[in-house]
């Protein structure tokens, strides 16, 4: 396979990836909903930058250790699993609240929405075990040095572009407005798909690994 054909599949793979549901995309769509074009934004640049930081930890072959040494691999979907149960517990029990008394209007707040969104993306090893698992299998041996430098801006692209249009597309006018008169039951719809995910992510660490 040509590298450029490897590094095209891989961009293929992972933005097929980015665009299944799953927590990722809950936290950016609410923030984006709830809050502001900026703070969505901003969460899609988290999301970026996890992207990266898996990308280069699948560069360097480190989630070997993930899929070999098991009690590492379960330690960290225990603790990812936590913190998306602590998502959802928060998001949850905000979810009465006037959008202006937790909302990400902008400034320090578009930093909180960044790294809320960096923090969920890292929170899930499993998502480190797929990079790995797409760079092993696309990846060439031994790729030419610029693949190093070239990939992780690339994913980037991918993963921080696929979130900038979800952002975009759900911070207009309409969807605003349909968050605003139903708040607290979306609120919490998204907060029990984020702790369903979370107790998954620690379930199946308990009985599968």
């Amino acid at each position: 396979m040509a590298i450029s054909t490897a590094i095209t599949a891989i961009l293929v793979a992972l933005l097929v990836g980015a665009m299944s549901p799953g927590p990722s995309f809950v936290v950016v769509a609410r923030t984006a909903v709830g809050s502001s074009r900026q703070a969505g934004l901003a969460a899609a640049l988290g999301m970026g930058v996890g992207g990266v930081l898996f990308s280069g930890v699948a560069l360097v072959g480190l989630y070997t250790v993930l899929a070999t040494v098991g009690w590492l691999y379960i330690g960290l979907k225990i603790a990812g699993g936590l913190y998306l149960v602590y998502l959802a517990c928060k998001m949850w029990r905000g979810a009465k609240e006037p959008l202006a008394l937790h909302g990400i209007p902008g400034g320090q707040g578009t930093r909180k929405a960044f790294l809320t969104a960096l923090a969920t993306q890292l929170s899930n090893p499993k998502t480190a075990i797929a990079y790995g698992s797409i760079f092993a299998s696309l990846l060439p041996h031994n790729p030419p040095l610029w693949c190093y430098f070239a990939l992780p801006p690339l994913v980037f692209l991918v993963e921080a572009g696929w979130y900038s249009t979800v952002a975009l597309c759900l911070s207009s006018r309409r969807p605003r407005e349909l968050y605003l008169r139903s708040k607290a039951g979306i609120d919490r719809v998204a907060a029990g798909a984020i702790g369903g995910l979370g107790l998954r992510l620690i379930w199946t660490a308990r009985v599968t690994d």
